[in-house]
């Protein structure tokens, strides 16, 4: 989208004069450009060329979910078939007192009644990056994330030849013992679903939530999510979401088994090491930690 026309397509959406764009990186499956508008507003908008049906309708309905279960969720100011536009949070250096914050702010989260569900799942299917995500219910958890997270994109890793039989193999003997290695039941929480580092923008007054994949599932999949790729501060968010919403016993234990799906996801999109590091989450689960 040229810019011309990208400034043409956001304040036909929004109603609004913009004065500045600066463009700013978009991640994998969009481009993002900084907007100032005339009322003064900073917000940002996400274009994708190539946007599949309901690409942008999906994170716009899983933001406003989150925020109106009373999470810090980014807001959405409009959105299109190609488009969405949402407020833009300058971000700034990560501090103890706003980690401290978030991790209070996600146990609420996952403590609130937003999902509304008996069961795990969502009602309408998403996207995790450009991939599409299947999001149809199930009764319990191990049967959702095996048979909705797990082996849709084990399949989607191995046809583009990013997971070798063996790494596969190790997978699914994981799939097979789910049950046992997924730890106490859990109720179905509203969750953000793709909560990696660079999904957590730390602003001046508290942490805000972008890029949702949300949906009714297990909330230690996202504090799993936030350990896979380096959250800064990490250590202070999970004190003090365990002071709010205390885990059953196991749950660093449990954490390969929740990062299983991202990892997937990244080997089917970009193969590289991805695959060779799902086999060692699978291995750690089947044969626990063991010394090099």
């Amino acid at each position: 989208m040229l810019r011309g026309h990208l400034v043409e397509r956001a304040e036909a959406l929004l109603g609004t004069a913009v004065v500045a764009t600066t463009p700013i990186a978009g991640g994998e499956a969009s481009t993002a450009t900084r907007l100032r508008l005339s009322n003064g507003t900073p917000a940002l908008v996400k274009t994708h060329p190539r946007a599949p049906a309901g690409f942008f309708a999906a994170e716009a309905r899983g933001l406003r979910m989150l925020r109106e279960a009373g999470a810090p969720a980014v807001e959405v100011l409009a959105q299109a078939d190609d488009a969405i536009v949402v407020r833009w949070h300058e971000p700034v250096r990560p501090t103890a007192e706003l980690a401290a914050g978030f991790g209070r702010a996600l146990a609420a989260l996952h403590t609130s009644r937003g999902a509304d569900a008996e069961r795990f799942g969502g009602e309408q299917d998403g996207f995790i990056a450009a991939l599409p995500l299947p999001n149809r219910g199930a009764e319990t958890w191990p049967e959702f994330y095996a048979t909705r997270r797990v082996l849709p994109y084990l399949k989607l890793a191995r046809d583009r030849g990013h997971v070798t039989p063996a790494q596969g193999a190790m997978v699914e003997d994981v799939v097979r013992r789910i049950t046992d290695l997924a730890g106490p039941t859990e109720q179905p929480s509203l969750i953000h679903g793709d909560l990696w580092s660079g999904n957590v923008v730390w602003a001046a007054d508290e942490v805000v939530l972008i890029d949702p994949a949300a949906h009714a599932g297990h909330r230690e999949t996202d504090l799993a999510m936030l350990a896979l790729f380096g959250l800064p501060e990490l250590d202070r968010v999970m004190a003090a979401y365990r002071e709010v919403a205390p885990l059953a016993d196991g749950w660093e234990e449990r954490q390969p088994l929740h990062q299983l799906h991202p990892l997937l996801v990244h080997a089917a999109l970009f193969g590289g090491s991805y695959g060779e590091q799902a086999a060692r989450a699978a291995d750690r689960l089947l044969h626990g930690s063991r010394d090099s």
